[in-house]
């Protein structure tokens, strides 16, 4: 029922969610692993439309294959019981231990997480709803004042399981030795909901979106950088962009909260704790065009530090890249075979890195990331891989385009680069996110990875459906 004008500093829509082609190899060149799809349903459902006239996706079987430095292999199958079966056989844990693992992450999600991604938790009726009292009757089992690592040291003996859990925390630009112990609910979405795979891949979900915009009215101005978000007398007016003013009674936004405040809204003082709040992990990540095929990897893959404490050390205490990092491949090409030629893949290799931070003194100016920190981390990653695909990658690319956490916060405005806006490296980290809203100005509202619940597609949709109903 509402007018509406959609401006998007870049070229195209979808923000993180892009591809590329080049000499016959299309990446996605955002994220890659796609999780609860019924979100992005209810996005078509929710306007009166079919979602499968405009977007279609298949579930895969193996969620993901795992590489430790023992030369352990994991096939990370989606269905629990038998990813149980396969942990047991692999690392000798008993299988009724794992079972229940995923039982209890399973209860902490049903319980606790829809809750905190699809409701306010700066609005006082959502602490008074039925659903919320009986989440907070469950609150011992939740171990608020541990972190996943403990859990996880408790929950196994063996630390290769340990550290396949403690993964988790990275799918919000996290460290596991430091998030609170309830993201423990993460393994659920891949192991009891699913991995799934968009028809042409990740950025059909962007293609489908805009479509079904398309569809209901909505105007894009692009190449249009909102350069202010205009107030008067605690309400919001209008935006600037391409020098000129436009007049709107009602404004979302979603680029970066840290960001927005100091460019698009001079007039209101920066909130003290986005200053103060550590930001998230970045990545770095090499487009590779592979003249090879490797029948021992999958859509996702992972190749394990052999020391992640360190690795984690590395990226959030010393600022730095770790000599031994973690490696995710994403093969696209290995469902979708036209995203690569005949005899190829196209390999999305990334490592975590920290965000590109500034000088204490200085929140906004250059960090530490530069030409020569990108050469000693391709040199580190084409080293491990090496070791353990047992090849010479370097003489297998033909094709290589980069990302570093420089260009994601010159491409998305992402402060210092970082993926998910601030860590959740405390207990208290999803209560410090920034709301949907300000209670300084009226009719203004803020969606996306930097503000609650965070970072992805699935709390980016969902922070979507809180900003839609708060404007209801």
């Amino acid at each position: 029922g509402h007018n509406v004008t959609c401006f998007e500093a870049n070229s195209r829509y979808g923000g993180k969610l892009t591809s590329f082609e080049k000499n016959g190899f299309r990446f996605d060149a955002g994220p890659s692993l796609f999780t609860l799809p019924g979100l992005v349903d209810n996005v078509f459902t929710a306007c009166g439309k079919n979602p499968r006239h405009y977007f279609n996706y298949s579930q895969k079987e193996t969620a993901c294959h795992y590489f430790f430095e023992d030369g352990t292999f994991i096939r990370a199958w989606s269905d629990p019981q038998k990813l149980a079966t396969e942990l047991h056989e692999k690392t000798g844990v008993a299988t009724h231990k794992i079972e229940t693992y995923f039982q209890q992450s399973a209860k902490k999600y049903e319980r606790v997480g829809r809750i905190f991604m699809t409701k306010s938790l700066h609005k006082s009726k959502t602490w008074f709803s039925p659903d919320v009292v009986k989440a907070l009757m469950h609150l011992p089992s939740y171990k608020l004042f541990s972190t996943m690592n403990r859990v996880n040291e408790k929950s196994f003996t063996d630390p290769r399981l340990v550290q396949y859990f403690n993964r988790y925390a990275t799918y919000n630009g996290s460290s596991p030795y430091a998030a609170p112990a309830l993201l423990t609910m993460i393994p659920h979405l891949e192991h009891g909901i699913g991995t799934f795979l968009p028809e042409g891949g990740m950025q059909n979900i962007a293609n489908s979106i805009y479509n079904l915009c398309l569809d209901l009215g909505v105007t894009f101005e692009f190449n249009a950088p909102v350069t202010e978000i205009v107030t008067q007398a605690g309400k919001v007016c209008g935006v600037v962009a391409r020098e000129k003013a436009w007049s709107f009674n009602t404004v979302v936004c979603n680029m970066d909260v840290a960001q927005a405040y100091r460019k698009l809204l001079p007039q209101l003082k920066t909130p003290k704790k986005l200053h103060n709040q550590e930001r998230s992990g970045s990545a770095l990540i090499f487009y590779w065009g592979i003249n090879k095929l490797f029948p021992e990897l999958d859509l996702h893959n992972v190749f394990f530090s052999a020391n992640y404490p360190e690795e984690f050390n590395h990226i959030f205490n010393k600022q730095s890249v770790y000599s031994d990092p973690t490696v995710y491949i994403n093969i696209t090409a290995k469902e979708i075979k036209t995203d690569a030629p005949s005899g190829c893949e196209n390999w999305f290799a990334m490592i975590n890195v920290p965000a590109n931070k500034a000088r204490p003194e200085d929140p906004f100016g250059e960090g530490y990331f530069n030409e020569r920190v990108k050469k000693q981390a391709r040199e580190f990653i084409v080293t491990k891989l090496n070791r353990q695909l047992k090849t010479d990658v370097e003489r297998h690319i033909v094709v290589e385009e980069t990302l570093d956490p420089i260009g994601i916060e010159k491409n998305t405005s992402s402060l210092h680069g970082s993926l998910y806006g601030t860590s959740s490296n405390s207990r208290m980290a999803a209560f410090n996110r920034h709301a949907n809203f300000t209670s300084k100005i009226k009719n203004l509202y803020f969606c996306g990875g930097s503000v609650h619940p965070g970072g992805g597609i699935p709390l980016c949709l969902n922070s979507a459906k809180i900003v839609s109903d708060l404007i209801k």
